[in-house]
């Protein structure tokens, strides 16, 4: 079984829901705490042992790549300023993992943008992080715990969570029986249904591994 080494992560969305804060600044650049978003999920990535980040990006998305690339002017001002730890925190940001960008001309939905990276993935699985969606566990990243199930059954694997009836709407729902405690065959999938037509309450996080059977389905 090969190694899941690379993982796409799809930034190319405009982020409409965060106008006017998005018309300039990407929604993945905004700040949580002292870092944008998109670094807590490349982290996520590379302590799930992933080596290699392809982002979809867009035109208008150039701050992500400037983020994670070195800077040498800003290095000059703090070497001569002294500040040796600032320098090795911006070097280890570049140094994460190697990071490969591709555009995504037209903005024609998820699977669109996983198809586009299709010739950098090439015929090994890999995963997805949607930028927009933190999942916080030390112990184990999100996406590694996907990773050890695609290692175990050497299926595709989608993340998912409970939520209230109420909310089914708004996200992605899956159904099918449980094969093993946590772990489900998924039998049906419906992408925002209402209340009266979801299957169940178990919705999609912004989560995947996938073969790269998906390439030829997409």
């Amino acid at each position: 079984m090969k190694k899941i080494r690379k993982a796409v992560i799809p930034v190319a969305g405009f982020g409409t829901r965060f106008l006017p804060a998005t018309k300039s600044t990407p929604k993945e650049m905004m700040p949580l705490i002292d870092k944008p978003i998109i670094h807590y999920i490349v982290e996520e990535a590379v302590k799930s042992g992933i080596e290699t980040i392809i982002f979809v990006t867009g035109r208008h998305k150039r701050a992500i790549e400037d983020y994670f690339d070195y800077y040498p002017e800003l290095e000059q001002v703090l070497i001569k300023s002294g500040k040796e730890k600032e320098i090795e925190m911006l070097r280890q940001i570049s140094n994460m993992a190697e990071f490969v960008y591709i555009r995504q001309k037209q903005q024609l939905g998820l699977g669109h943008a996983v198809l586009t990276a299709a010739n950098l993935v090439g015929d090994e699985p890999f995963a997805v992080l949607l930028g927009d969606e933190i999942i916080k566990n030390d112990e184990k990243p999100g996406i590694k715990q996907l990773i050890d199930i695609y290692y175990q059954f050497g299926k595709s694997v989608i993340g998912t969570m409970e939520v209230s009836k109420e909310d089914v709407s708004k996200y992605g729902i899956v159904a099918g029986k449980e094969v093993m405690n946590g772990i489900k065959l998924i039998e049906s999938l419906v992408e925002k249904p209402s209340v009266e037509e979801a299957p169940s309450t178990t919705a999609i996080t912004g989560r995947y591994v996938l073969t790269p059977n998906i390439f030829d389905a997409l």
